[in-house]
């Protein structure tokens, strides 16, 4: 296996996820949050619970504006933070119920444009992409 053309054929397909997550996600966010919060909502809620430190590294962010976008979230009542038993420094968070229904708004929306996407590709074509997304997730993206 040539893993030089294979990197060359993960990196068009990375861009190509990233192509297709900004059509789907496109104008989903409620207007309450800056792209940033629904950004770092949507991560919280595939995540939770998650540590500003992790939201900071997933979200390319510096700790001083993860925390004021945090911060932000928290007024809103769209996040809890929860402190960690053993270390009471550092702090979890999860969504808030309010937060929750924002997300699930958010991602039935997601789901519809996604059903759209998928709806003339055939029954076995389905199962390959769902194997070709188990063996991603479990081989590739991993944490």
């Amino acid at each position: 296996m040539d893993k030089k053309a294979l990197f060359h054929k993960f990196v068009s397909f990375t861009t190509s996820v990233h192509e297709v997550t900004h059509a789907l996600t496109q104008d989903v966010k409620a207007d309450s949050v800056t792209s940033v919060q629904y950004k770092i909502l949507e991560n919280v809620k595939v995540s939770q619970p998650v540590t500003p430190t992790e939201i900071s590294d997933c979200m390319h962010m510096s700790m001083p504006n993860t925390s004021r976008e945090l911060k932000k979230l928290y007024e809103q009542n769209l996040i809890e933070k929860i402190s960690d038993k053993e270390d009471r420094r550092k702090q979890h968070i999860r969504l808030s119920k309010d937060g929750e229904i924002m997300m699930d708004e958010a991602f039935a929306a997601i789901e519809v444009r996604f059903q759209k996407l998928i709806e003339n590709i055939s029954e076995e074509d389905l199962k390959e992409i769902n194997h070709a997304l188990d063996v991603l997730q479990n081989k590739v993206f991993t944490r």
